[in-house]
């Protein structure tokens, strides 16, 4: 077979046309001088730097976000000693000072020695990709705070009660350290909802997990709606004394609320019954078991007239 000189530069010049008409950037540098050897002209309809401003991979390098910089240029280059075919995201720089995602994808070109020789490789616009990531994220953690929060109140459900409660049991017993627990209900609730009807009872449910949060301060106390008129207040690293103080806190700002109860024959406005436990738990301990103590000194505080708080 003979040469074709003519026959290789027509082909060369068809690779280059098919490669110049993807929407993907190709691009080529040579690894022992760090400059491009060649860069598609796609690459100032997305970027909006001319194709012949990308000299050497600084340029590559200046372009990129400050904050994906380092980590995709020491990626990039470990990779690249290594021989390896690797690939990378980052935001990109564009003329008018805004950032496109692109995502590298770069092929380690070796000699006959099995040096380095080039790298090359395509850039892709993955900026929709990542936008729709994003959503998705946000939409996983919103599902993920709806799965954990009461939908009626916004303060924390009863499953992550739960789980706030297993952690702070763990991390009392851990430590060695005190652990309060505050279970209260709404008095006469269902007299409330029968005289003022559901939507109301709903409003006075919002407001009461409003000021329960104002009145658990300290940013580890932990506020639930326990089920139904129920709400529990976890209180790490909290003596009985100091759980006390908080529980009257919440019921003084319920009275200064003056929400009113209507025609009732029990109270003029709207009271809660609280029942407090302080445990320093060990591995023996049972959460449940403690749980059922608080539970009975609330029903005892509802039995000896409601509006207090028992806590023996």
């Amino acid at each position: 077979m003979s040469d074709n000189p003519a026959g290789l530069v027509e082909d060369s010049s068809v690779y280059r046309t098919l490669l110049e008409s993807t929407k993907a950037i190709p691009w080529k540098i040579n690894w022992r001088t760090m400059r491009f050897e060649y860069i598609g002209p796609q690459i100032e309809a997305l970027l909006g730097w001319p194709q012949d401003s990308w000299l050497t991979v600084d340029d590559w390098a200046t372009r990129m976000h400050p904050e994906d910089r380092e980590r995709v240029v020491n990626f990039c280059v470990s990779q690249s000693e290594a021989g390896v075919d690797h690939e990378a995201d980052y935001r990109a720089l564009t003329e008018r000072g805004e950032y496109v995602w692109l995502r590298d994808v770069v092929h380690v070109l070796r000699d006959d020695n099995g040096d380095v020789e080039a790298l090359i490789g395509f850039m892709f616009d993955i900026s929709e990709r990542k936008k729709t990531e994003d959503e998705l994220v946000a939409l996983q953690k919103k599902l993920e705070e709806y799965s954990y929060k009461d939908g009626l109140t916004g303060v924390a459900n009863r499953r992550m009660f739960d789980t706030v409660m297993n952690e702070n049991w763990n991390d009392a017993i851990r430590h060695q350290s005190s652990l309060s627990v505050i279970l209260l209900d709404i008095d006469n609730f269902k007299a409330y909802n029968d005289l003022n009807g559901h939507l109301q009872g709903d409003e006075c449910l919002k407001r009461i997990a409003t000021l329960l949060e104002n009145g658990a301060q300290r940013p580890r106390d932990f506020v639930a709606r326990f089920g139904g008129e129920e709400f529990v207040i976890i209180l790490p690293e909290t003596d009985t004394p100091a759980a006390i103080s908080v529980a009257e806190r919440c019921r003084q700002l319920l009275l200064e609320e003056q929400l009113p109860q209507g025609d009732s024959p029990h109270s003029k406005q709207v009271t809660m019954s609280m029942g407090i436990g302080t445990v320093i738990p060990s591995r023996h301990d049972r959460i449940a078991d403690f749980l059922d103590l608080v539970d009975q000194r609330l029903y005892k505080a509802k039995r000896d007239g409601r509006n207090r708080i028992v806590f023996d």
